[in-house]
């Protein structure tokens, strides 16, 4: 797939990964900056009790918590822009971003981290791609920590900041290498209360950015490398994770395989099944690993034909003997196995179960045309995405 052997790779500085290991956030977070906002990514950290754990061991360490937000929505324009302004005012030396939660959480803070000290325009929309001015930015943004609690959109290990719209309704990236978080800190056991439908969401989501990252046409050969590990972890642990919950060797192998997802799409990009996510998350309040799920069997269809070879490695890798047959077959192989792998962790098939309708569709194809799309391997008019949309209904 690669003309010549030439690329960048790019991971957070410190990655610290282990079951229980949030208890050291504190000396961690201490190598930051001295005062931490938190943007927590659901209320139940806090009725838990983990926050408090992570603030116990962030005042041991001479660091400062102070909760900044929660979030259990994907974030808007409105919360980048009311939160930064809000860090920016109270500003000190020695300030960080602290985020305990999924994708959502960890956006956030990354969003806020680069806005607090990027103040050319107080909005977001304007350095967001394709909707704004946009903007650069100038000033080095805030340090950011990231403590994901659910395995799935990789955000710990990205370098981009998804924000939506909704009037106008759009779902765009913040994006600069210097807003990828500085120290990832993941704690398998975090996620063990996180329910089966989200599990499975989150979890099919990193499965699909593995695969996907792995197909792209600007895939690189360490994410490829990742991808392979990834799935040979995810793609047999994410039924007992969604089933058993408190499976320790299931949620720390989900956990990895999301952490490399987030490597491997931050390095080689993605495909049509999450550009079609983004559309259904702007204009039909689908949630982003739900779509994905949705959208991946189909993806690696339309896909085949083009990555044919790439795919019977994938599903030789992954079913061994079942998959030793020509590469046509393996690969059939591969979306077959894809499609019963969804049926049983219960994510949802066709557009009909989410609530979308055909009077959706010409908002979505137009909406599909952002970045990840950018690297499906197969060109789609707006004609054959359509049809594809219609046959998912």
């Amino acid at each position: 797939m690669l003309d010549k052997l030439q690329y960048d790779f790019i991971a957070p500085r410190q990655i610290v990964f282990g079951w229980g290991r949030r208890s050291e956030a504190g000396p961690l977070a201490q190598s930051l900056g001295r005062r931490a906002w938190l943007v927590v990514g659901a209320g139940a950290l806090i009725e838990g009790g983990q926050i408090v754990q992570i603030e116990q061991s962030l005042h041991a360490a001479g660091v400062e918590p102070r909760l900044l937000t929660t979030i259990e929505h994907e974030p808007e324009v409105a919360d980048v822009d009311r939160l930064a302004a809000k860090v920016h005012q109270q500003a000190a030396e020695g300030d960080l971003l602290l985020a305990v939660g999924g994708g959502a959480a960890i956006d956030l803070a990354k969003a806020v981290a680069a806005m607090a000290t990027n103040r050319e325009s107080p909005t977001v929309q304007d350095y967001l791609e394709n909707v704004g001015r946009d903007l650069k930015l100038r000033q080095p943004p805030l340090p950011v920590m990231a403590l994901p609690t659910t395995a799935g959109t990789g955000a710990e290990a990205t370098r981009n900041a998804v924000i939506s719209c909704y009037q106008p309704a759009f779902k765009k990236s913040l994006r600069d290498t210097r807003i990828m978080p500085q120290i990832t800190l993941v704690d398998p056991e975090l996620s063990v209360s996180v329910p089966p439908a989200v599990t499975a969401a989150s979890g099919m989501d990193a499965i699909t950015q593995l695969l996907e990252s792995y197909l792209s046409r600007k895939a690189q050969p360490l994410p490829q490398a990742l991808a392979l590990q990834g799935l040979a972890l995810a793609v047999p642990a994410i039924a007992e994770a969604v089933h058993h919950g408190d499976s320790r060797p299931a949620r720390e192998r989900m956990a990895h395989a999301a952490l490399l997802s987030g490597m491997c799409l931050a390095n080689s990009g993605l495909g049509m099944a999450h550009g079609v996510a983004a559309a259904l998350g702007v204009h039909a309040r689908v949630p982003h690993g739900v779509a994905c799920a949705l959208m991946l069997p189909v993806a690696l269809r339309v896909n085949l034909p083009l990555r044919t070879r790439e795919m019977a490695v994938l599903a030789r890798s992954l079913y061994g003997a079942a998959a030793l047959g020509p590469d046509e077959e393996a690969a059939w192989l591969l979306v077959q196995r894809i499609e019963a792998l969804c049926d049983e962790v219960h994510v949802p098939r066709r557009l009909a179960d989410v609530g979308v309708g055909r009077d959706l569709i010409p908002l979505l194809v137009p909406g599909s045309r952002g970045s990840s799309m950018s690297g499906n391997p197969r060109d789609l008019s707006d004609e054959e995405l359509a049809q594809i949309l219609e046959d998912l209904l």
